[in-house]
C-alpha cells in the first residue's frame, strides 16, 4: 500500500512538473506568434488569425484519437511524445521564414498538444478521487510556469531582440518536459486498468465516442461558445494594443503580466470556495467575471486600465476551468483519456472559430461593438454552466479530501 501510496505521489509530481515545462513556452508561443508574424513576416491580421486558427483545428481533429490512445496505453509516454512535438513545432517557428513554414510549425504544434494535454489531464485525472482539487493544482502548476515564461522570454527578447532565440529556449523547456513524462512511474494499478480496458474495447468500445459526446453534450456547448467569445476578445486585444496602441512586444506581455500571476496563484485559493459555494455558483460567478472584462474593454483608456481588467479574467478562468475539467473526470473516471479529448476539442473548435474571426472582425467592425458582443456571449455561461452541471448530474459541491502531496 505505501509503494502504491508513493509511486501515485511521484506520478502526479512528474504530471504537474511536465505540466509547468511545456505550458509557460506553449503560452508564451500563442502570445509572441501573433506578434512575431505580424513583424517578422509582414502577415495581414486575417492571415494571422489564420496561422493561430491552424493550430487549433488540427489539435481539434487529433484530440479524439489521441483521447482514445489515453486509454488503451501508456498515458505519460503518449503526452511525453506530445512534448516532444511541441518542442519540434517550437524549433519551427525558430526557422520559419516565411508564411508556409510557420503554417506548418503550427500543424506539428496541433498534433503535439493534442496528445500532451489529453493524456496529462488523464494522468492528473487518476488522482481526483483522493483530492477533489487537483485540477485546480494542475491549473496552478500550468499558470505559474506561464508567468515565469514570459519574465524569462521577454528578458531575453530584450538581451538579444531575436524571436528564434526566445522559440528556441521554449523548445528546450518542452523537451525537458519530455523527458520529466518518459521518466514517469507507469499507474500502480496498470493490470487491473489493462484487464478492464480490454474488455470495455471489446464490449463499448465502437459506440465510445458517440456515447460520450451524448452524455457529455450540455459542458460541451458550454465550454465551446464560452471559449469561441474568449479567443475571440484575446486575439482582438493583441491587435488592439499592437496596432490600436501601437505597443512593442514586452510592453504588451506587461499587460498580460498580472492576469497570468493571479492565474497561477488562485486556483487552490478559489477551489476552497468553491467546496463553500458550490460549482454551480462558481461558474456564474466566473462568467459574470470574464463577461465584465470583455464589455469594459469597449470603453479602456489605455494599458494600465487593460492590465487592471485583465486580472479579472485571470480569476474568472481560475474559478471555471478546474471546474469543467473535474466535472469531466468525475463522469466518466474509466474513459478519462476519451472524455478529457472530447472536451478539449470542444473547447479548441470554439477557440478555432474565435480565432479565425478575431482578425477579419478587427479590420471590419467597431472595436467597441465587438467588445460589448464578446461580453454579452460570455455572460451566457452564467445561464449555460448552472443548466451543464445540472445535465450532468454531478455533485454540486466537491467532496473535501486531503491533496495527495
Amino acid at each position: 500500500m505505501w509503494g502504491n501510496t508513493v509511486g501515485k505521489r511521484a506520478r502526479l509530481r512528474s504530471a504537474l512538473v511536465a505540466a509547468g515545462l511545456t505550458n509557460g513556452p506553449a503560452e508564451l508561443l500563442d502570445f509572441l506568434i501573433p506578434l512575431w508574424a505580424g513583424m517578422a513576416l509582414g502577415a495581414e491580421p486575417a492571415h494571422i488569425g489564420f496561422l493561430v486558427a491552424l493550430e487549433l483545428i488540427v489539435s481539434v481533429i487529433v484530440r479524439p484519437i489521441a483521447g482514445r490512445l489515453a486509454d488503451s496505453g501508456r498515458r505519460e509516454h503518449l503526452a511525453g511524445l506530445g512534448a516532444l512535438l511541441y518542442a519540434v513545432s517550437c524549433c519551427g517557428y525558430a526557422f520559419a521564414g516565411s508564411l508556409p513554414l510557420a503554417y506548418l510549425a503550427a500543424a506539428v504544434g496541433g498534433l503535439g498538444g493534442a496528445l500532451l494535454w489529453v493524456s496529462l489531464r488523464a494522468m492528473v485525472g487518476e488522482h481526483l478521487a483522493e483530492d477533489s482539487g487537483v485540477f485546480a493544482r494542475l491549473m496552478s502548476a500550468q499558470e505559474t510556469a506561464v508567468w515565469v515564461a514570459f519574465v524569462g522570454g521577454l528578458l531575453l527578447l530584450g538581451q538579444f531582440e531575436s524571436f528564434p532565440v526566445v522559440f528556441l529556449a521554449a523548445a528546450a523547456g518542452c523537451l525537458i518536459g519530455a523527458l520529466v513524462l518518459f521518466s514517469s512511474p507507469a499507474r500502480v494499478d496498470r493490470t487491473s486498468w489493462v484487464a478492464e480496458d480490454q474488455e470495455y474495447r471489446a464490449t463499448v468500445a465502437p459506440r465510445a465516442s458517440r456515447a460520450l459526446v451524448s452524455s457529455l453534450h450540455p459542458i460541451l456547448i458550454t465550454a465551446g461558445v464560452t471559449a469561441l467569445a474568449e479567443t475571440l476578445i484575446g486575439i482582438l486585444l493583441l491587435l488592439h494594443l499592437q496596432r490600436g496602441l501601437g505597443l512593442e512586444v514586452i510592453q504588451i506581455a506587461y499587460v498580460y503580466l498580472p492576469g497570468a500571476i493571479i492565474m497561477g496563484v488562485l486556483p487552490p485559493v478559489l477551489h476552497t470556495v468553491v467546496q463553500r459555494i458550490g460549482r454551480r455558483a462558481g461558474i456564474v460567478a466566473g462568467s459574470v467575471l470574464s463577461g465584465a472584462f470583455a464589455i469594459s474593454l469597449a470603453y479602456a483608456s489605455g494599458p494600465v486600465t487593460i492590465a487592471a481588467l485583465w486580472i479579472l479574467c485571470g480569476v474568472a478562468w481560475a474559478l471555471v476551468m478546474p471546474i469543467e475539467q473535474a466535472v469531466i473526470a468525475e463522469k466518466h473516471p474509466h474513459q478519462l483519456g476519451a472524455a478529457m479529448g472530447i472536451y478539449t476539442a470542444a473547447t479548441l473548435i470554439g477557440s478555432a472559430l474565435g480565432a479565425s474571426l478575431g482578425g477579419i472582425i478587427y479590420a471590419a467592425a467597431s472595436w467597441k461593438l465587438t467588445c460589448v458582443l464578446a461580453g454579452a456571449v460570455i455572460l451566457s455561461g452564467a445561464w449555460l454552466g448552472p443548466w451543464a452541471l445540472r445535465k450532468l448530474e454531478v455533485a454540486d459541491k466537491p467532496a473535501r479530501q486531503d491533496a495527495v502531496s
